[in-house]
């Protein structure tokens, strides 16, 4: 039997959108966009602005942004790729809302992430305090080419 795969991802601008896509496509895997209930704009994605909402959440490490819709029987997957776009060197806190909603005990995890300059090492121990019952395996940065290949290496 093989193992059932979801790709669970956040996007704001649609990078980390495409690099999902583009492996789900790639290995037949299930895709699930972790959306937020409030959606981003341009000036709630300006982290140059002290006070917009992304700066906010980023500042407060409790925040959780509500997320809209849900995994439908998240128990059927075995194996669970977690992608987001790097914030303050971390994952955004709307993927900690979507590790904290589900039991991941037992589960294969493995982020990716996009970001302009910012590695995945912070965001991979970030994952592992928010949910450590899950099997946490190592994450790779992914800015568009090498997804699908990483992807199939990998499972």
């Amino acid at each position: 039997m093989s193992k059932k795969v979801l790709i669970a991802y956040f996007s704001a601008s649609g990078v980390t959108a495409r690099v999902a896509k583009t492996m789900a496509d790639a290995v037949g895997a299930d895709l699930y966009e972790i959306c937020p209930e409030q959606p981003y704009t341009s000036a709630d994605l300006n982290w140059m602005d002290k006070k917009s909402r992304s700066t906010v959440e980023m500042n407060d490490p409790a925040c959780r942004p509500a997320i809209a819709g849900e995994v439908q029987n998240m128990d059927q997957y075995d194996t669970v790729l977690v992608g987001f776009p790097v914030w303050w060197y971390v994952e955004p806190r709307i993927v900690d809302t979507f590790l904290e909603s589900y039991d991941f005990s037992g589960k294969e995890m493995i982020p990716f992430a996009t970001s302009g300059g910012s590695g995945i090492g912070k965001a991979e121990k970030s994952l592992k305090d928010h949910c450590p019952a899950a099997v946490w395996k190592k994450g790779q940065l992914l800015n568009g080419a090498g997804a699908a290949d990483w992807i199939k290496s990998i499972l």
